[in-house]
């Protein structure tokens, strides 16, 4: 009987470990979700990859926007509801600009083990913040820190949004210099990557500095910059 009670305990144990790895694979997937459209890098054989920024806006917006401006490439920000509201100047510079902009939630907080109710308002509060930027263009999503359970797919589905991850990530979980950002992006990149970086903060002058160059390397590749949602078009 003793023995009995061990070996379920075990075997209890061993169910709970995978359903923990399982459930910790899923939630930080660039490339599955339980439901919906997920796109990390697009399917194609034209040089075309979209370079993207999350967070902010912030006070750095206008140099991100020179930057940009100079590169003569356009780029898909990600941004976040509460900053839009924050510095409403900057959402509208972005989207006067022509850029593409994206849902990044309300709050940026991780989804996952969140409600219904939870998605939706983190989801539809920052679309309102976008719509005030006069921004009429398509907008993807993406979920902060890329991750996603089981309540925002399914949302994203039934509102028919696609969820745009990365497949290029030169500057995240680490302290990078901008060399090391560029000789990343450079050897990673593929027809149809979305690159994805964050220059909206005091910490992320390494990414800004590394854009003018990251362009003028892959250019000398051939390849071109799109936004997301043309970048899904070459699909």
């Amino acid at each position: 009987m003793k023995r009995t009670l061990l070996i379920g305990s075990a075997l209890t144990l061993v169910v709970l470990l995978v359903t923990a790895v399982g459930l910790y694979v899923l939630m930080n997937s660039r490339t599955y979700q339980v439901a919906g459209r997920i796109v990390a890098r697009v399917q194609t054989e034209e040089k075309v990859v979209a370079l993207t920024l999350d967070d902010g806006p912030t006070e750095r917006t206008p140099q991100i926007l020179r930057a940009l401006a100079d590169a003569e490439i356009p780029a898909t920000f990600y941004l976040i509801g509460s900053e839009l509201a924050a510095h409403p100047a900057q959402g509208v510079a972005i989207a006067k600009a022509g850029h593409e902009i994206g849902n990044h939630t309300y709050h940026h907080r991780r989804m996952v083990l969140v409600g219904p109710a939870t998605v939706r308002d983190e989801v539809e509060r920052c679309d309102a913040e976008i719509a005030r930027t006069g921004y009429q263009g398509p907008i993807t999503f993406r979920p902060p820190n890329g991750k996603k359970l089981f309540g925002l797919p399914r949302y994203l589905e039934r509102h028919d949004r696609t969820t745009i991850t990365w497949d290029v990530e030169p500057d995240s979980g680490k302290t990078a210099t901008a060399d090391e950002i560029v000789a990343e992006t450079l050897a990673k990149v593929r027809p149809g990557s979305i690159i994805l970086l964050h220059a909206m903060y005091a910490s992320g002058e390494p990414s800004l500095a590394a854009i003018p160059r990251i362009v003028a390397g892959l250019r000398a590749e051939g390849y071109r910059f799109v936004t997301v949602s043309r970048l899904l078009e070459a699909k």
